[in-house]
């Protein structure tokens, strides 16, 4: 089996952290042109949100991104794009998915960012690309780890992307 690509960044500041995100936008835009599945690691106020708030409204959402902790999604309907902010936390049972249809959330024009995946093992599709999140001291550490071939194409083009 082949070893996936995994790329680390520091972030100095929350500024950073929506930039990743939008970076990231950018890549699915321009470059891939599909929809991706992301599934996000971290504690509680490590920058989840806040990442998916860059990637969301560099899709083009012009309002406020909230995270979706009480509703478990936030959708977006973005022109061609569907972006679905997903957070398990407090997600008690992985059936719960299955009853809010959670397989039509996943399709080509769809952008899934999932926070605590672990939480809906067996239900989610197959994550693209995982992202850890990390204190250090105040600020954070950044994991991306590319998880199918199409999260390889997206690593490749966010590191030329990203201007550090």
């Amino acid at each position: 089996m082949k070893k996936m690509t995994t790329v680390n960044y520091f972030l100095a500041d929350e500024k950073a952290t929506i930039a990743i995100g939008t970076a990231l936008a950018n890549v699915v835009k321009n470059e891939l042109k599909q929809g991706i599945v992301v599934f996000l690691n971290g504690d509680l106020g490590a920058g989840k949100t806040t990442l998916s708030r860059g990637f969301v409204q560099a899709m083009g959402h012009t309002g406020h991104v909230k995270s979706p902790t009480y509703t478990l999604v936030e959708p977006y309907e973005l022109g061609e794009w569907r972006v679905f902010h997903f957070d398990l936390y407090r997600l008690s049972d992985p059936e719960e998915l299955e009853y809010m249809g959670i397989r039509d959330y996943f399709g080509e024009r769809s952008c899934c960012f999932i926070e605590w995946p672990e939480k809906g093992a067996g239900l989610l599709a197959a994550a693209d690309l995982t992202i850890n999140l990390a204190y250090q001291e105040e600020q954070r550490t950044i994991n991306l780890q590319a998880e199918s071939a199409l999260g390889e194409q997206l690593l490749a083009a966010l590191t030329t992307e990203i201007k550090e």
